[in-house]
């Protein structure tokens, strides 16, 4: 348990644990951990002078990542710590990011959207959320082929990530859609920030061999406390996201 919650509490890196500890083993810990999906991408580290193959094979089988014997040059000990924990950086920005533009995916955004709102519901604060995708873009890909249309998307991609704070999050939902959460923001006020960025990206060109051309986007917004599941947020906003279409593309609509 103590192990449990000092991860929870601290949220590290990386795990080193030694193989034999009073009260528990460390497979035994390093199962226990694993139970967790939390702290599934947590690299476990076992440290021991346990020589046998069969028990070190076993300890990893159950959660450990890697195994280091005793003993260990302290300077060794930090180059191997360092580099697990680089790549396990990479690894876990890899599994939270989409690989084209960027920005959170879709899983991490829905993610992300869920625990904004625990947080709103806790602190009695409000938040907004955008659904934004880009209009005709098929038309993109199939005119000019699909690497001028990554193009854009990344373009799409910088512009909000530029334009919005530093506390605010972005994702991609995927294809040539993407959401936004604003938090401690008033609809209006996202729908306003919005609509500056929709005018902003109608007047970026993008190009194609000798072709030159614009694109643009539509926009719904939703917000809490008017929704109060994450389900239903998303859902509005993906209403008004339909009606920015029907009504002629390129606009922000607010949801009522």
């Amino acid at each position: 348990d103590a192990g449990v919650t000092a991860a929870e509490t601290h949220r590290p890196d990386l795990i080193l644990m030694d193989l034999y500890m009073p009260g528990c083993t460390g497979w035994e810990l390093a199962c226990v951990i694993r139970q967790q999906s939390e702290f599934l991408s947590i690299p476990i580290v076992l440290l021991s002078g346990e020589t046998n193959v069969d028990r070190q094979l076993s300890a990893m089988s159950l959660g450990g990542d890697d195994f280091l014997t005793k003993p260990i040059d302290p300077s060794h000990l930090v180059s191997s710590v360092h580099s697990r924990i680089k790549r396990a950086r990479k690894i876990r920005s890899n599994m939270l990011h989409d690989g084209l533009s960027g920005l959170l995916n879709h899983s991490t955004t829905k993610e992300r959207l869920g625990q904004e709102l625990e947080r709103a519901k806790r602190h009695n604060s409000l938040f907004s959320f955008a659904m934004i995708d880009l209009d005709t873009f098929k038309a993109v890909n199939d005119t000019y082929g699909h690497p001028t249309g990554d193009r854009v998307i990344k373009s799409l991609a910088r512009l909000l990530k530029q334009r919005v704070r530093n506390t605010d999050i972005v994702g991609r939902f995927g294809g040539e859609e993407f959401a936004v959460i604003f938090l401690d923001t008033k609809p209006e006020e996202a729908a306003r920030i919005l609509d500056k960025m929709r005018l902003g990206f109608s007047k970026i060109e993008h190009h194609h061999k000798e072709v030159v051309f614009t694109k643009t986007f539509s926009c719904g917004v939703s917000s809490f406390p008017q929704f109060s599941d994450p389900g239903a947020i998303n859902d509005a906003a993906d209403q008004a996201l339909y009606r920015a279409k029907e009504e002629g593309r390129n606009r922000v609509v607010l949801i009522e």
